[in-house]
């Protein structure tokens, strides 16, 4: 797996993806020894650096199933992508097996900020797969690709025209945004997860058959955090 996405200069903790969205490690809470101590706690036992056999405990968690003392790490991350990427991940914290993740999300029922959308560069649109009732194949020829681009600005600067009429004649926001493109449109939202839940998102989401723009989200995910768990991160992530 390569990570494509750039550092911003300014900030060690954000990664830029796509065309103008983001990933932002906001805070981090434990590290590996936070898994090991969690795992001795039912022998009252505590490691204050790691060891060897701290990593092979956390190798033995991992083979064995035992996936609670990776709940007693947790992170937060802020994210700025389109909707059709926000809702595939949104799926990592109702379909979880544990309770402990929170998602909060911007919403045009209380702001009115300049919309922002994704819109694929002409080299990015990419071609139904042969074989697969789900994900892409090659790209498209670059003609198409320009007129699928100009054709989506087109029909993104039409959405914004009526958006803006309605909201100048004291339209309630909330019914006003119905006229933005809903897949495209960016999204702010905060995911606040244990390990457990990263590993679960990462393990999905790093497949090549995963849709491509969430892939470059997840590499820029695992990017900020693979040097703060490097030995949980190293076992949990399938390779």
């Amino acid at each position: 797996m390569t990570t494509t996405q750039t550092t911003s200069e300014n900030d060690s903790t954000l990664v830029n993806v796509l065309n103008n969205g983001y990933v932002r490690l906001v805070d981090v809470m434990g590290s590996d020894l936070s898994v090991v101590n969690a795992a001795r706690a039912s022998f009252a036992k505590e490691s204050v650096e790691m060891s060897q056999s701290d990593a092979r405990l956390i190798d033995f968690l991992v083979r064995e199933n035992h996936m609670s003392p990776f709940r007693h790490a947790f992170m937060t991350f802020e994210y700025k992508a389109p909707l059709m990427v926000a809702r595939q991940h949104w799926k990592y914290v109702v379909g979880s097996d544990h309770t402990m993740d929170s998602w909060n999300e911007s919403s045009r029922r209380y702001i009115t900020m300049e919309p922002e959308f994704y819109v694929p560069e002409k080299d990015q649109w990419r071609l139904a797969p042969d074989n697969r009732k789900q994900g892409s194949g090659g790209p498209v020829d670059p003609w198409t690709g320009s007129v699928l681009s100009q054709q989506l600005q087109d029909y993104i600067s039409q959405g914004e025209a009526l958006y803006n009429m309605a909201m100048e004649n004291g339209v309630a926001p909330e019914q006003a945004r119905l006229f933005l493109p809903a897949y495209a449109l960016h999204v702010i939202y905060r995911w606040s997860c244990s390990l457990q839940s990263l590993a679960l998102f990462l393990n999905q989401r790093l497949e090549e058959d995963a849709q491509k723009e969430i892939q470059e989200y997840a590499q820029a995910t695992l990017f900020l955090v693979k040097d703060r768990f490097p030995v949980t991160l190293d076992l949990l992530i399938r390779k």
